[in-house]
C-alpha cells in the first residue's frame, strides 16, 4: 500500500512577497517636510517599482503536464505497455481496489499498472474515505456477499491460503485498500461496511520489490503486491503473481537508472542504527517505533 516525480503538475500562484519598509535618510525627510520635488533619480525609481509591482499581477500559466498513455497512465515517453501482458489476464475474480484519494495524484502509483493488467469487468477501482449503502449501494451489495473477502492484516484476519482449504463457499471477490498504513487504517475502521466480509491476511515470506518507496517493515508489500499474490492464491496460478509484478520491477529499474535511491524499510534503518530523523516524543508514536525495533506486529 502503497513514497515521487516525473509528470509535470500545475505551478502555484506566485506569491507576492510582503512589502519591506525602507528608512528615509535624512535628506530625503528634508525634502519631504520642506516640500521640495524629489529628483529625477528618486522618481524612476519609483516609476521602475511601480513597474515590478505590475509584474505581480500576471496571469500565471500552468505548466502543461505531458501526455499520458492511455493504458498504464504512464507519460508516453516513459510508457510501461511492453512490460503489460499482451491481453488482459483471464481471471474469475472480482477484484475492488478502494483507493484513499491522496493516492490518486501520485505519480508512482501502482494500481494504474494492475488496473492495466486485468480485465475492466474484473477490477474496479473506488475513490474515497467514506462508504455507506447510501453513497455506493453496489459495495454495500459485494461486502454483504458470502463470497467477498477484504485483505487486510490483524489478530482476526485469517491466513487466506489456509482460508480457502477450508471455506463452505468460494471466494469470488476480494477488496483490497490502497494507501499509506495509517489511510488504510482509517478507511478500514472507520467504515462498518468493511467488517462485513471475511477479513483475511497474506502469510507470505517475499520481500518488496516496490524498492523506491519506503515502507514500514520489510514484510510490508505494495497493493499491486498484494494484489498479485492474493489473486496467484485464489486463481490457483502462480504465473499471474509473476506477470503482475513486472511492470512494477520495469517501473522501479527505470527510476532507479534515472536518479532514485532503493528505499529501506523503516524497520530496517530503525535496527542498524539508521534512521535520519530524531526519534518522536509523542508516546504513542515512540511505542510503534519500538515495536518496529523488536519486529513485533503493529
Amino acid at each position: 500500500m502503497e513514497p515521487q516525480k516525473e509528470a509535470g503538475t500545475p505551478r502555484d500562484p506566485v506569491a507576492r512577497p510582503p512589502a519591506t519598509s525602507r528608512c528615509e535618510t535624512p535628506n530625503e525627510e528634508e525634502r519631504r517636510e520642506g516640500g521640495t520635488a524629489p529628483p529625477a533619480a528618486v522618481l524612476d525609481e519609483e516609476s521602475d517599482g511601480a513597474s515590478a509591482d505590475g509584474l505581480w499581477e500576471l496571469p500565471v500559466e500552468p505548466a502543461e503536464r505531458r501526455p499520458e498513455c492511455s493504458r498504464c497512465s504512464r507519460p508516453q515517453k516513459v510508457c510501461l505497455c511492453p512490460f503489460l501482458p499482451l491481453h488482459p489476464l483471464h481471471i474469475s475474480t472480482h477484484l475492488y481496489i478502494i483507493q484513499h484519494p491522496a493516492e490518486e495524484s501520485k505519480v508512482l502509483r501502482t494500481v494504474p499498472l494492475l488496473a492495466a493488467c486485468l480485465p475492466q469487468d474484473k477490477c474496479k477501482v473506488k475513490i474515497g474515505r467514506r462508504f455507506s449503502e447510501e453513497r455506493d449501494p453496489e459495495l454495500s451489495a459485494v461486502c454483504r456477499r458470502s463470497g467477498t473477502l477484504i485483505l487486510y492484516p490483524g489478530d482476526e484476519a485469517a491466513n487466506l491460503e489456509e482460508f480457502i482449504l477450508d471455506s463452505p463457499v468460494y471466494p469470488s471477490t476480494i477488496i483490497i485498500i490502497d494507501g499509506t498504513w495509517s489511510q488504510a487504517k482509517d478507511i478500514f475502521y472507520k467504515n462498518s461496511l468493511f467488517r462485513l466480509p471475511k477479513q483475511v491476511q497474506l502469510k507470505t515470506s517475499i520481500s518488496s520489490q516496490y524498492v523506491i518507496r519506503t515502507q514500514p517493515t520489510n514484510r510490508c508489500l505494495s497493493t499491486l503486491e498484494c494484489a498479485a499474490v492474493a489473486l496467484s492464491i485464489l486463481e490457483k496460478n502462480n504465473d499471474i503473481q509473476e506477470t503482475l509484478l513486472r511492470p512494477l520491477q520495469a517501473l522501479c529499474s527505470f527510476q532507479l537508472q534515472h536518479g532514485a535511491q532503493i528505499r529501506l524499510s523503516k524497520e530496517y534503518l530503525l535496527k542498524n542504527g539508521l534512521y535520519p530523523k530524531p526519534m518522536p516524543k509523542n508516546k504513542r508514536k515512540l511505542r510503534k517505533m519500538e515495536l518496529l525495533m523488536n519486529s513485533v506486529k503493529i
